[in-house]
């Protein structure tokens, strides 16, 4: 049967489809769209399970804040290439799938994969139909959804869309929660109090130091004082309130906090593809052996 142009463009417009794939599945439904929709979830659930071993360390991170301040949403929602980061329905997906976090709340990743998500069905019904429209894996990350302590507003700052922060601070100047958020997505703090540095990396670092300074063959009483004297800048260097502030490093975050009667009570930082491996083909000659090949 002859598929009309405004049924292919009404079923490009539902699922986010290719438009020679949309007309395809009209074909083998005869122009059923609910059927159509089926057999493009169907496609896109085969397309990610091939796609399913790539790696996917590019992506975006999505950032919600309640106008209020007391809530707020951290996503990060990977892809292959940044080519597709910019694509303009991997953004909307990504800007979706923030407001069914902030509506829902879902307590996992598998719980929010669940979730609907549109006329494509669940959120990661939808992702399917994406990876069939792309021809990237994509792959949901991580999530966190924020709740401002008592007394505290949370604030956020995106540097693009490779890094994330959102902080909770109480008291202080209305901007600096945003300042704050900015030395962090500049500065990567571990931790905002010592005390909050897990235990096992100290003691790695620790470790990694005693070895350095045994080699300088030094008397042991000098080589306990050398490695304290590491470790101890090393925790200042690596929690929030030890480093200098970006704006003016003359001052601590510490001391900028006490000058402002402020405290800290949230830190979340998300940065694209921190501990992932990394591709290291070129997607230029990729592309062009693709195309060449066709």
């Amino acid at each position: 049967m002859s598929i009309s142009a405004s049924l292919v463009k009404q079923l490009r417009e539902q699922t986010g489809a290719g438009m020679m794939d949309c007309k395809r599945a009209l074909e083998e439904t005869t122009g059923n769209l609910e059927a159509a929709i089926d057999v493009l979830r169907k496609k896109g659930a085969a397309n990610a399970e091939r796609k399913a071993d790539r790696i996917a360390s590019e992506g975006i991170i999505g950032q919600w804040i309640s106008d209020d301040g007391s809530q707020a949403v951290m996503v990060e929602v990977n892809c292959e290439t940044d080519f597709v980061a910019k694509d303009e329905s991997f953004c909307g997906f990504v800007a979706d799938i923030l407001q069914v976090i902030a509506v829902n709340r879902p307590t996992d990743l598998e719980a929010l994969g669940e979730l609907a998500l549109g006329v494509s069905g669940s959120v990661n019904e939808t992702r399917l139909v994406l990876i069939g429209r792309v021809g990237e894996n994509i792959g949901i990350r991580r999530f966190e959804c924020i709740e401002a302590a008592s007394g505290s507003v949370l604030s956020g700052y995106l540097h693009g869309q490779r890094i994330g922060v959102v902080m909770g601070v109480q008291g202080g100047q209305s901007t600096l929660g945003r300042d704050l958020a900015m030395h962090v997505a500049a500065s990567r703090p571990l931790a905002i109090l010592p005390s909050d540095i897990p235990p096992q990396l100290l003691e790695r670092e620790k470790t990694i130091f005693s070895a350095q300074a045994l080699e300088s063959g030094k008397a042991d009483a000098i080589v306990e004082k050398m490695v304290a004297g590491r470790v101890t800048k090393f925790v200042r260097e690596n929690t929030l309130l030890g480093q200098a502030f970006v704006k003016n490093a003359e001052t601590t975050v510490e001391e900028l906090l006490k000058l402002e009667s402020a405290e800290v009570s949230a830190m979340v930082r998300y940065e694209v593809g921190e501990g992932l491996e990394k591709r290291n083909d070129d997607f230029v000659t990729e592309v062009m052996a693709q195309a060449q090949a066709g």
